[in-house]
């Protein structure tokens, strides 16, 4: 008898689209040192400007204090616009969906791990080499990621160049489902009675919430609570940013190992990670004003809160991908405006609370983002889905 052929082993970590993951990574992590090196430089820009006597006298404080208090650009972590959404629509021709988690966390977490490396060397660069240097740097790592994006970042599988026949197979075959032609036009009545989008809406707004207070405050929180020193203050403050990317990947890791082994079903892998990334850090807040009094337990529970939070990547974060995997870009711009507007409340709340009394106005603010990432979770527990929903398929005429 003839042995039926093995089926051949899908390419793992070293292959094209695991490639394109580190290219989108690196390019994750220029953008935002980019963004982050332009606010410690111009301190130094303005102190070179000043009068040589009164420079002497100021250009240790204003800088450190940029260091401690990076909120003026860190905000901007929190804006993917067309970059981060972008990134999406590649990988919905890209990732199988037993390695989307995985995938997209590698790429994602290049905005953590690059806020971590611009806060630690970005002022001693500075201060060692000058202003000037901190845009050479990181601005020629941009142009190393610029050539690999137009080199190596093709729209699909099916037209790249390097790619080997077997990946692209092992691609193809397990996005066969899903919808290659173009879409004419987007849904929008049938997006907005979907519940499973809205759950993912409700998930974005509530992660954001937490996370803008924890990016925005955090060197305020140092300062004010635990009074530690300005140039403690930014290092610390650096320290949640390779927490939150360390997080990403193994949660990425972790979700489509739980798919691959058949563990868990792909809803209860995507309802798991958004529970465990909105109630772990939800926990860690409600505790801080508890532990206040302890420097090594405090400082412990801000790491934790935006590494936890990160799991979320691998639930609702990703989601779109699952249910509409056609109009995924424009989905992740949509869920991101709900995440910039639960950022602009969030901050606005926690600048009034805390300014009427510092200590209440601190459990005021913690008790509240955890009673919004409790709702955010119970909604997406109850609503969320993990299926091509039918307005996303594509609408096949059948002729007599």
């Amino acid at each position: 008898m003839d042995k039926k052929p093995s089926p051949k082993k899908a390419p793992g970590f070293c292959s094209l689209r695991y490639g394109l993951a580190l290219i989108m990574h690196f390019s994750n992590f220029t953008m935002i040192t980019q963004r982050v090196s332009l606010s410690i430089a111009i301190i130094a820009m303005v102190n070179s400007s000043q009068p040589h006597g009164l420079s002497n006298a100021s250009a240790e404080g204003p800088l450190a204090d940029t260091l401690s208090n990076p909120s003026t650009s860190i905000k901007e972590f929190n804006t993917g616009g067309m970059a981060w959404t972008g990134q999406f629509t590649i990988w919905a021709k890209w990732a199988p969906p037993l390695e989307r988690s995985k995938l997209t966390s590698i790429a994602g977490s290049g905005a953590a791990f690059g806020s971590f490396i611009i806060l630690c060397v970005g002022g001693l660069i500075s201060q060692a080499l000058g202003w000037p240097f901190i845009f050479y740097v990181f601005g020629s790592i941009g142009c190393v990621c610029c050539l690999l994006w137009f080199t190596v970042i093709y729209d699909d599988p099916t037209h790249h160049p390097c790619i080997s026949a077997r990946e692209k197979e092992h691609i193809v075959a397990s996005l066969a489902h899903q919808s290659s032609s173009p879409r004419r036009s987007i849904p929008i009545k049938a997006m907005a009675r979907c519940l499973p989008l809205w759950a993912i809406f409700t998930g974005f707004f509530s992660h954001f919430w937490l996370c803008t207070i924890i990016i925005t405050y955090l060197p305020t929180y140092i300062s004010s609570v635990l009074h530690v020193n300005i140039r403690d203050s930014g290092v610390l403050s650096s320290l949640p940013f390779i927490a939150a990317s360390s997080c990403t990947i193994l949660g990425g890791q972790l979700a489509d190992f739980l798919l691959s082994r058949n563990l868990l079903r792909l809803i209860t892998v995507r309802k798991l990670f958004s529970s465990l990334g909105l109630l772990l850090p939800s926990l860690c807040a409600v505790a801080l004003p508890f532990v206040a009094s302890s420097y090594v337990t405090t400082i412990i529970l801000l790491i934790l809160i935006p590494g936890t939070s990160n799991l979320c990547d691998s639930g609702f974060i990703i989601n779109t991908l699952d249910v509409a995997p056609r109009y995924a870009s424009f989905l992740m711009g949509i869920s991101r405006g709900f995440g910039l507007i639960a950022g602009i409340i969030s901050s606005t709340a926690t600048g009034f609370l805390i300014s009427q009394d510092s200590v209440s106005g601190w459990r005021n603010v913690f008790f509240l983002s955890a009673a919004v990432n409790m709702f955010g979770m119970f909604f997406y527990i109850t609503f969320g889905q993990a299926e091509i929903q039918d307005w996303a398929k594509e609408k096949t005429i059948t002729r007599l």
